[in-house]
């Protein structure tokens, strides 16, 4: 449920959203998300001092809480 989401906002906001790509690590308690994003995207995804990446994460987080879990959102380059 939270790859598909984070996948549709990523793919929303760049301007190669086939490059997009989430890999889910699945523990106990939590989900860690690591995104990878095209080279010139990075910033279209992490926004102004942070912003977007920022909104993303609660976003993902109040899906998350919502199914008992907690999610982290990694941005890897």
């Amino acid at each position: 449920m939270e790859k598909e989401l984070v996948e549709f906002l990523v793919k929303s906001l760049v301007d190669e959203p086939d490059q997009v790509s989430v890999n889910v690590i699945e523990g106990e308690k939590s989900t860690i998300l690591e995104l990878r994003v095209a080279e010139g995207d990075i910033g279209k995804v992490i926004g102004k001092q942070g912003r977007i990446a920022k909104a993303i994460r609660t976003i993902l987080s109040a899906s998350a809480t919502k199914g008992g879990k907690h999610a982290v959102l990694e941005i890897l380059d």
